[in-house]
């Protein structure tokens, strides 16, 4: 049994799966749109799927809302703002509670940008991926380069101050010189928060299947390093392995969603294929919990408890990795303290691996902080190696 005093903070995902057409390099659940279902039923679903977790979680303050998928700016404003005050009613959202809608910039325009605004969503996700009009095509997105700049614009001017654009590098075809351009005209837009990444290909995409040739492995560390140098001579820094926040507000526009599952926090998903992970204090327990992924699967459910697809107690052996595998994506680590509050375990349960880590100078530790060096960062994935559970 875990020693768990305190549950940590909670979150709130909630899963549009419907695209206007799927890309050729993304693995989330995402389904081209056919219309068959009425929007004011899926919203209803989604309330039936969160009401189940209700009992487990009641009383306790959700500090974030990430609405995300698919493409949700698909959805009417109208809808977004009867799902939100349903929320309200049913769980205790914190006063200036982050509230995020991903959108594309092919899917909207400034009057839904607005609306969405005063529906009560606060922060923007905007999926450009490039300003070249060459690269989205290859990538199979349904804007231009253009409209990404106009579809900014009009978040600006639709009052959105947080602001966060999904920007890829070593696409195909891409050289430094490219991916360099790209990330000086997104700095240009002024958005508060860059995600920026490296396109990988993952399985069972259409890219998997039949990949494009990407920029060898010397080009794309030329790219990285590039970039980082002109996002800190803009102003953005890091504080994750993909995230960047304006220094003169930067704890303000770090996502505190994003924030919350790498400092190991609680979070509820719903729709289908979402997951959620839950502390359960009294038992001793930390539980994930996963929908079903198909979304005629999930809709056609019953009740709530249809819904689910699966339920599995995090193991105890388990535990360092999935915490570790969260927190040292943080720049700046994690507090000691916070690695016994949110997984129930001692310190010396991670003893061994944090001094293997350290001595490689993969990580620093002092009494009171564990964080990646900026070799650990570059070598994630060996440095998580360390954690695997032994036998």
């Amino acid at each position: 049994m875990l020693h768990l005093t305190a549950p940590p903070p909670l979150a709130l995902y909630i899963h549009y799966p419907w695209c206007v057409r799927k890309c050729p390099y993304c693995d989330f659940n995402s389904h081209q749109a056919s219309g068959e279902m009425a929007e004011a039923d899926y919203l209803a679903a989604l309330l039936r799927d969160l009401q189940q977790h209700l009992p487990a979680v009641w009383g306790r303050p959700v500090h974030a809302i990430f609405i995300g998928g698919g493409t949700p700016s698909l959805l009417s404003p109208d809808g977004v703002a009867w799902l939100l005050s349903q929320l309200r009613a049913l769980l205790p959202l914190l006063p200036g509670c982050e509230i995020t809608l991903e959108a594309n910039p092919g899917t909207v325009e400034q009057g839904r940008f607005t609306a969405f605004r005063q529906a009560g969503v606060n922060r923007l996700s905007i999926g450009v991926q490039s300003f070249d009009d060459a690269l989205l095509q290859r990538l199979g997105r349904i804007h231009t380069g253009r409209e990404a700049i106009l579809a900014v614009e009009a978040a600006h001017c639709a009052g959105f101050d947080n602001l966060n654009l999904d920007l890829m590098f070593g696409l195909p075809g891409e050289d430094e010189a490219g991916a360099a351009a790209d990330l000086r005209q997104a700095i240009a837009l002024a958005p508060s928060h860059l995600s920026w990444y490296q396109l990988t290909i993952e399985p069972n995409t259409a890219f998997a299947h039949a990949p494009p040739p990407l920029p060898e492995e010397e080009a794309l560390w030329a790219m990285q390093s590039a970039g980082q140098a002109i996002l800190a001579t803009a102003g953005y820094g890091q504080y994750e392995v993909s995230a960047y926040a304006l220094h003169d507000r930067e704890q303000e526009r770090q996502c505190r969603h994003n924030l919350n599952y790498w400092r190991f926090g609680d979070y509820l998903g719903i729709g289908p294929g979402a997951h959620g992970k839950l502390t359960h204090c009294a038992s001793g327990k930390i539980e994930r919990i996963w929908k079903k992924r198909q979304p005629r699967d999930w809709l056609t459910a019953t009740d709530g408890a249809a819904m689910i697809a699966g339920r599995a107690e995090i193991a105890r052996d388990e535990l360092v990795l999935e915490f570790m595998m969260n927190a040292l994506r943080l720049v700046e680590g994690f507090d000691t303290a916070l690695f016994t509050a949110h997984t129930g375990l001692p310190l010396s349960a991670a003893t061994a691996p944090l001094q293997r880590a350290e001595a490689l100078g993969l990580l620093q530790w002092d009494t009171r902080r564990i964080a990646p060096t900026a070799r650990g960062r570059d070598y994630l994935n060996d440095l998580l190696e360390l954690f695997l559970p032994e036998g």
